[in-house]
């Protein structure tokens, strides 16, 4: 059974409202495709391992991946290595460049209270996991709203330059009404890349 491999954002949880969203619409529209949104820490390395040897249990299966935020980062990590489509939901371009604010600060996930502290390795392992130009550019549909108030939406615009992209106005970092998106972008996700229209 094909499985869409929902990645959410930094600090956040699978109680996140597009995920939760995602989940239901999946259960309601397309019970043949499984859902799964794994519970990840903020640590790089850790979340590198988790995701690799999940995605490695799935296939090979198909694997669908949308992420958010930081989770399109570990979304376009994933689509180049094994080759799988991703929707891209605001996500995070070089956040290892801007993660210094966060160094010995204690960090609270927004749903569950976990406590964590970054620390300087973290962000070298952040950057070890970056793909700086992604070379397989049928695999993604980039979505994002200019009016993001925590990430300059023109970043993912140029990294992902050559890709299929919706550009929305205003909006913000939550992607305003995403489950309007959510039939075309499993749409996507399901598409050949011969039929992938850029």
């Amino acid at each position: 059974m094909p499985v869409l491999l929902y990645i959410h954002g930094f600090l956040s949880s699978p109680t996140s409202h597009k995920a939760q969203q995602v989940e239901a619409w999946l259960a309601r529209e397309r019970p043949d495709i499984e859902f799964c949104c794994p519970y990840l820490p903020p640590f790089p390395a850790r979340v590198r391992e988790q995701l690799e040897q999940l995605v490695a249990s799935l296939l090979p299966e198909p694997v669908y991946l949308m992420g958010s935020s930081m989770g399109g980062f570990w979304s376009t990590y994933l689509a180049e290595k094994y080759d799988l489509r991703a929707v891209l939901i605001n996500p995070a371009v070089a956040p290892h460049s801007h993660m210094d604010a966060y160094l010995g600060i204690e960090l609270k996930n927004f749903h569950t209270e976990d406590k964590y502290v970054l620390k300087p390795e973290h962000i070298d392992e952040m950057r070890a996991a970056d793909i700086a130009r992604p070379q397989r550019l049928g695999n993604y549909w980039l979505l994002v709203q200019t009016g993001d108030e925590t990430l300059d939406y023109r970043d993912a615009v140029a990294k992902y330059q050559g890709c299929k992209q919706r550009v929305e106005e205003g909006g913000d970092h939550s992607f305003q009404h995403f489950e309007r998106l959510i039939p075309a972008a499993v749409a996507f996700l399901e598409a050949t890349q011969s039929s992938a229209s850029l």
